[in-house]
């Protein structure tokens, strides 16, 4: 049997518990909205030249997040277009300040982590 993830049902969850503390969600939120922001830039100027510094922005904070902060390897290695999906997804529910009760549906019948347990009270 294959130890990748066979639904996206089944990988939101995984996603949202390898983000476990708030710091790499907020990292991963900035991230993505510079690199959305400057995606639609180079897409309402023509400047193709943003694309890549677009991808640095979102990757670079994200990344940087997994490795020094959560102490991970980022899900995107493995699944790029469902991290890719989340991310986006993330930081939406982020914005309208709806996560919270994802993560208490991933963390569900699983010991929280700390940092998980403080950070939705900081939701609330």
């Amino acid at each position: 049997m294959s130890d990748r993830i066979q639904t996206y049902a089944e990988f939101w969850p995984f996603y949202l518990r390898e983000h476990s503390r708030a710091s790499t969600r907020w990292l991963h939120f900035t991230g993505t909205s510079l690199g959305v922001c400057l995606g639609v830039t180079a897409a309402a100027t023509g400047r193709g030249a943003l694309i890549p510094a677009a991808l640095v922005a979102a990757y670079g904070f994200a990344w940087f997040s997994h490795f020094k902060v959560e102490n991970n390897r980022p899900a995107s290695f493995k699944y790029p277009l469902w991290s890719f999906v989340s991310d986006l997804r993330m930081a939406g529910l982020m914005a309208i300040g709806q996560l919270a009760p994802h993560l208490e549906r991933a963390w569900a019948g699983r010991p929280v982590p700390v940092p998980v347990a403080s950070a939705q009270a900081e939701v609330r």
